[in-house]
C-alpha cells in the first residue's frame, strides 16, 4: 500500500472527488490525529455487481422486511456509527476533517447513506462516494445482526438499477469476501475505473424511503448460495 502525504496539496471536497477519480483516497490514523494521508493500494478490493452473492439465510432476512431502507436520510448518525469502537475495532481513521470533507459531499449529493431502520432506531447502514457510475464504499456499521448486510444488498440493487459499473470496496475481507468481493492489481483497477467513471449512472433511480420490498430487491441479484 502507497501512501502519500497530504502536505502536497490542501485536501477540499473538489481535491478529494478528483482523488477518487485517480483510484486513491484519504484516511487518518485515528480519530485524534487532525492530519489525513492519500492511500493508493497495489490491490483493490472491488465486489462485482454482477456476481454478488447473498446468502439463503441472509436471503430470508432480507425478504422478511425487518428492517426498514432509507436512503440519505442522516448521514450524520451513520458516520457517527462508523466511528464508533465497535467489536474488534477499539479505534477509528474517521476524524473530524473526514467528517467535514464527507459531510459537504454530501450536501453536494455525491456522498450516500443506505440505512437500515427497526422500530424507529437506525439499526445500521453504510456510507459511500458515486462519481459516474462509480460507487467507493467507506464505511459500515450495524446494532443488530444483519443490518449493515440488508443495508449492502439493497446498495447493490440500487447500484444495479442505476446502471453503476463499479463498487469499490478498498480492502477485502473475509466479510466481503463472501459476497463475491475480489481483489484486483492496481492497473487493472485503474482500467475499470477509468470506464466506470466516464460513464453516466443513477443513484436516486429507486425511490429513496422503504418503498422497496426486500423480495423485489433479490429479484435483481441472480446468485443466492
Amino acid at each position: 500500500m502507497t501512501r502519500v502525504s497530504e502536505h502536497l496539496v490542501e485536501i477540499t471536497p473538489e481535491v478529494l472527488l478528483k482523488a477518487y477519480a485517480c483510484g486513491i483516497f484519504p484516511m487518518a490514523e485515528n480519530a485524534d490525529d487532525p492530519s489525513l494521508y492519500w492511500v493508493d493500494p497495489e490491490r483493490r478490493g472491488t465486489i462485482p455487481l454482477g456476481d454478488f452473492h447473498v446468502s439463503r439465510r441472509l436471503a430470508r432476512t432480507v425478504r422478511s422486511n425487518r428492517f426498514e431502507i432509507h436512503i440519505d436520510r442522516d448521514f450524520d448518525a451513520v458516520i457517527d456509527a462508523c466511528a464508533a469502537p465497535a467489536k474488534g475495532r477499539r479505534k477509528t481513521w474517521i476524524n473530524q476533517r473526514i467528517r467535514n470533507l464527507y459531510g459537504e459531499l454530501f450536501r453536494r449529493g455525491h456522498c450516500h447513506t443506505v440505512e437500515a431502520w427497526r422500530d424507529g432506531k437506525l439499526a445500521g447502514g453504510l456510507y459511500g462516494i458515486s462519481l459516474g457510475g462509480a460507487f467507493f464504499g467507506e464505511s459500515m456499521f450495524h446494532f443488530e445482526r444483519d443490518a449493515s448486510k440488508v443495508a449492502l444488498v439493497h446498495l447493490v440493487a440500487r447500484l444495479k438499477a442505476g446502471g453503476f459499473k463499479m463498487l469499490d470496496a478498498q480492502f477485502i475481507t473475509d466479510h466481503l469476501a463472501s459476497f463475491g468481493a475480489v481483489e484486483v492489481e492496481r492497473e487493472d483497477y485503474h482500467r475499470l475505473l477509468k470506464e466506470a467513471i466516464e460513464s453516466e449512472a443513477d443513484f436516486y433511480c429507486l425511490p429513496v424511503e422503504s418503498a422497496i420490498a426486500g423480495g423485489v430487491v433479490l429479484q435483481s441479484l441472480i446468485h443466492t448460495s
